[in-house]
């Protein structure tokens, strides 16, 4: 049972982590690349870490404190750091993409 735990923790944060990958790659600016690397790969990694709390619990080992404060930590750091990081793009005057709302010529109000 635990096995099968640990397993489906470690499937759910590689697909987080290949997720904020191809978000990385694949958004158009610094501003929603941010977002793609800080929310996919803290679940991630977290999701990693935990695996390995429960993976090692089980095998008799006492419970890994590094691990749980190394998941705090992220979830504390890298939104700190993506705000930090967004915010001097946005005042060095790094341009952000043209949004287009399709939405617009379809909810024009209607006399």
């Amino acid at each position: 049972m635990i096995e099968i735990l640990t397993s489906i923790l470690i499937i759910v944060g590689v697909f987080f982590i290949l997720v904020s990958s191809v978000g990385m790659l694949r958004l158009p600016d610094v501003y929603t690349r941010m977002h793609a690397a800080t929310k996919s790969a803290t679940v991630g990694v977290t999701s990693l870490l935990l695996a390995t709390v429960v993976f090692f619990s089980a095998i008799g080992e006492t419970l890994s404190a590094k691990q749980l404060l190394t998941a705090l930590f992220i979830f504390i750091t890298a939104p700190v750091g993506a705000h930090m990081i967004s915010r001097s793009a946005y005042y060095t005057g790094v341009p952000m993409v043209e949004s287009i709302n399709e939405m617009t010529e379809d909810t024009e109000p209607s006399d």
